[in-house]
């Protein structure tokens, strides 16, 4: 299958996934009488309300035709997507499929490495491509865990999420850091989703853990942005901090994640409490990979 045909198949399961969440009374069509043979909106729905012909929406969902914008817009007001989908569904549409992809191993930016060397008392992680973890700070290590022990082929964010107990239990909402987590991953594979690191990725995470196989196959997605998290530490306690992200200007495909909390407050005060309990533990150098 092609890098276009991919994303002509995701793009199917995507509405597909949209319009059986949708019923008609939320479109403001009326439910026939009976049973419904399908859940939420039917196909010939869809394509009513968007004015186009049941046969071009069934052939987009089969990956067959390649929508224009004006129908890629309607569609997007019919399922009432958000941003983020929207985002997503356009970047489906095949519109990028020919930029050149890059599959080279990544390496922290030095720019993000001088970040991290000066952040001494802020836990901070650099992401890449898939949500791999390329660097890390002290702290972050005293936060979540010590990244230097995993191998760097299962160093990755989301797999961590699913599959590492002691991040696991830092996170009381667990299922909402899942699902978010999740949802990010799948709108980066929307920009390639013929990446094998990806494709190894998922297919891992589907066998071993159910609650990703289920939630993956729902087509959420969501873009980075900023919020808080509440965790609860073994040695400091609960922690309410905010996090936010900096993309790294030569290589957008690097952000800097770095997670603080309001000056004042208890959770400033812990954060400081595990800087001074992470230095007596071990002089833990920062990590290149």
């Amino acid at each position: 299958m092609s890098s276009s045909e991919a994303h002509h198949s995701e793009l199917g399961a995507f509405l597909k996934a949209r319009r059986r969440e949708l019923s008609p009374a939320q479109v403001g069509l009326p439910d026939s009488a009976g049973r419904r043979r399908v859940k939420g909106l039917r196909r010939e729905e869809v394509a009513l309300l968007a004015s186009i012909s049941p046969d071009y929406y069934t052939r987009l969902e089969q990956g067959r035709r390649q929508a224009s914008e004006p129908v890629l817009d309607t569609l997007a007001r019919v399922l009432r997507l958000d941003d983020g989908e929207r985002a997503y569904m356009f970047e489906l549409s095949g519109r990028d499929a020919a930029r050149p992809r890059r599959r080279t191993t990544q390496k922290v930016h030095p720019q993000l490495r001088r970040l991290l060397d000066d952040l001494a008392t802020t836990p901070a992680v650099v992401l890449g491509r898939c949500t791999d973890i390329l660097a890390w700070n002290p702290m972050a290590t005293a936060l979540f865990t010590d990244f230097a022990r995993i191998p760097a082929e299962k160093r990755n964010f989301v797999r961590l999420v699913f599959r590492e107990p002691a991040i696991r239990a830092l996170y009381p909402d667990w299922d909402w850091v899942a699902r978010t987590s999740l949802a990010q991953l799948r709108m980066e594979a929307a920009r390639d989703p013929k990446d094998p690191r990806l494709a190894k990725l998922v297919g891992e995470l589907s066998l071993q853990d159910p609650d990703f196989r289920r939630w993956w196959g729902a087509h959420r997605v969501a873009v980075q942005g900023t919020g808080t998290k509440v965790l609860r530490h073994p040695v400091v306690g609960e922690l309410t901090l905010d996090w936010s992200f900096l993309t790294c200007a030569d290589d957008p495909d690097q952000q800097l994640i770095t997670l603080t909390a309001e000056p004042g407050t208890p959770s400033h005060d812990r954060l400081r409490i595990l800087a001074s309990w992470a230095a007596r533990s071990a002089d833990n150098p920062v990590a290149d990979h």
